[in-house]
């Protein structure tokens, strides 16, 4: 087999298996939303943000199956498990009326008054986890990890192709809700608390999906 598309296609295989299920484009209007329509604010927190999600999907490929077998835990209870908490967050999202508080911090206070600290804290839940990189992302990188060789040499050839791809897959993700962001706030705050909860939706209807798709496994039942 020709090594350059081998590697080609070890090196994309990360991306093209998780965007699909990350699906930046319908957690953006969420990203301006805890942003608070400053674009300093949402470009710390989308960069940190994509940061939280390499190392997500990072430890989710090396270690994944380890942590998994260590607990007695099978994949299709992590599905279940992770259903439920996009659920829960997606039904916060679509029935609150007051603002959370990332968007109160950022209306009484300017960006430089914001450590980076700070950014970390409110960017990893529920911003990284569970929209970002959430349980399906997750099931789907410890899937691909189990792939990798267990022999030293190949598996730190392959782990090393992997944490290139999951970079490509964290730059993708930061480009979206960094531009993505810019663009729903020129749609005004109306159109984007319009935007904000019709994604609420989608997302509440991926958690259930996610739920039930581990609960079918679980019992056997076709999908």
């Amino acid at each position: 087999m020709d090594p350059l598309p081998s590697f080609l296609q070890s090196l994309f295989l990360v991306p093209l298996t998780l965007l699909p299920i990350i699906n930046p484009v319908g957690v953006a209007p969420i990203v301006i939303g805890a942003a608070g329509g400053d674009d300093k604010v949402l470009k710390r927190l989308s960069r940190q943000v994509a940061i939280n999600g390499w190392v997500v999907i990072m430890v989710s490929l090396l270690v994944g199956t380890y942590v998994l077998d260590l607990f007695g835990i099978s994949l299709p209870v992590v599905r279940v498990g992770g259903g439920l908490l996009v659920a829960y967050s997606a039904w916060v999202m679509l029935t609150r009326n007051e603002t959370d508080d990332v968007q109160t911090a950022v209306v009484h206070s300017s960006p430089g008054d914001i450590s980076e600290a700070e950014i970390v804290r409110r960017s990893f839940f529920p911003i990284t986890f569970p929209l970002t990189t959430g349980p399906g992302s997750i099931a789907a990188a410890i899937a691909l990890g189990a792939q990798i060789p267990r022999s030293p040499i190949p598996y730190v050839m392959q782990a090393g192709i992997a944490a290139i791809g999951a970079a490509i897959t964290a730059a993708v993700v930061y480009l979206v809700y960094r531009n993505g962001g810019r663009l729903l706030m020129r749609m005004g705050e109306v159109g984007t608390l319009v935007m904000m909860r019709l994604m609420a939706f989608v997302l509440l209807c991926i958690g259930i999906q996610i739920l039930w798709s581990g609960w079918a496994d679980l019992n056997h039942i076709p999908t």
